[in-house]
């Protein structure tokens, strides 16, 4: 999928106000790992993530998306009327319905005839909506557009913390709820524009994508539970990237490690980060990643680094960038866009 027609105005995000360590999660269970006989600082030292972000809890998604497409708004500098669509692409949801994107459309008050839905595909959502958008641009529909994500999950964790803490709990359960534990909280959104009224030349160039879906149910969630095989999980997710990237190679421009400036995966732990680099033979520098910070934001954790990236001054004009994402089910999208 290539495009000639779509940038991006803005990305922006909104972190939540509460930091919760490694070690803050650990003693809330430490009864149960000093039963299994886990050594403290297991957590961290499986997932690289030192703390993560939550909001107050009981925070709805659809608030947090709200906050940071103000944010994305007001840095684009456009009139919020000019926007055809709106793509919610948040994994945790306000109801079963409406939408978010319906919650985020009418917290924005945005016009009657801007088109608005969910998107959802695990952590790969924000780059599927990102495409849908670009459809919608190349083809002339509309002229800007919205992508928004609004994690905000901390009942998962809290739920799975207190299921954890059960006289009854097996190293093997712990080790399957090990990847609830690693969630944090943030949101993210990213205007697009026609090039025709672009104010910033950052190009979308285009896409691959390829599936795996024998190997989707490695990962499942429900509102209060969740359960992987982080192992398994891993081991098809860079054979999927592996022959995703291949792809690219031989569909995108420019694409090889010396030709990327820049890449912002997908956030999931260090030991993902560093089967994917060596997958793909890939320079370890140059991956922003935000996930010891933040732990893994799902959808929101792609985007959040690329903005991150332009605020630490590590994006120039010009740079291309790796957009890398991969999400439950098995999905992998690889993203190429010119800064």
């Amino acid at each position: 999928m290539l495009f000639n027609d779509v940038m991006i105005e803005s990305v922006e995000y909104v972190l939540g106000p509460h930091q919760v360590t490694s070690t803050d999660i650990e003693e809330q269970i430490s009864e149960t790992l000093a039963r299994l006989g886990v050594r403290p600082g297991m957590l961290e030292s499986l997932s690289g993530i030192r703390e993560r972000r939550f909001w107050d809890l009981g925070t709805m998604p659809s608030e947090v998306a709200t906050l940071a497409a103000r944010k994305a708004i007001e840095i684009a500098g456009i009139d919020p009327h000019e926007i055809g669509c709106l793509v919610n692409t948040s994994i945790m949801k306000d109801y079963i319905e409406p939408s978010v994107a319906s919650l985020v459309h009418g917290n924005l008050k945005l016009s009657p005839s801007c088109i608005n839905y969910d998107v959802g595909n695990a952590c790969l959502g924000f780059v599927n909506g990102i495409l849908n958008i670009g459809l919608m641009i190349e083809s002339k529909v509309i002229k800007y557009g919205l992508v928004v994500a609004g994690e905000a999950g901390r009942e998962i964790v809290e739920a799975t913390l207190e299921r954890l803490q059960g006289s009854d709990v097996t190293k093997q359960e712990l080790m399957t709820h090990l990847a609830t534990l690693t969630l944090g909280e943030g949101a993210v959104a990213m205007v697009l524009s026609h090039k025709d009224v672009t104010r910033t030349g950052h190009k979308v160039n285009g896409a691959v994508n390829l599936s795996a879906t024998e190997h989707n149910r490695l990962c499942v969630a429900k509102p209060n539970f969740m359960k992987a095989n982080p192992g398994k999980l891993m081991v098809a997710g860079v054979k999927l990237i592996t022959k995703t990237w291949e792809l690219a190679t031989k569909t995108l421009e420019r694409w090889s490690d010396e030709q990327i400036d820049l890449y912002t995966p997908h956030q999931v732990s260090s030991h993902n980060t560093n089967a994917v680099v060596k997958a793909i033979g890939a320079t370890k520098s140059k991956f922003k990643l935000t996930f010891p910070t933040l732990g893994n934001t799902g959808p929101a954790g792609l985007p959040t680094a690329l903005a991150m990236a332009n605020e630490d001054g590590q994006l120039e004009s010009g740079d291309h960038v790796c957009l890398l994402g991969i999400g439950s089910g098995l999905n992998c999208t690889l993203m190429s866009v010119d800064w």
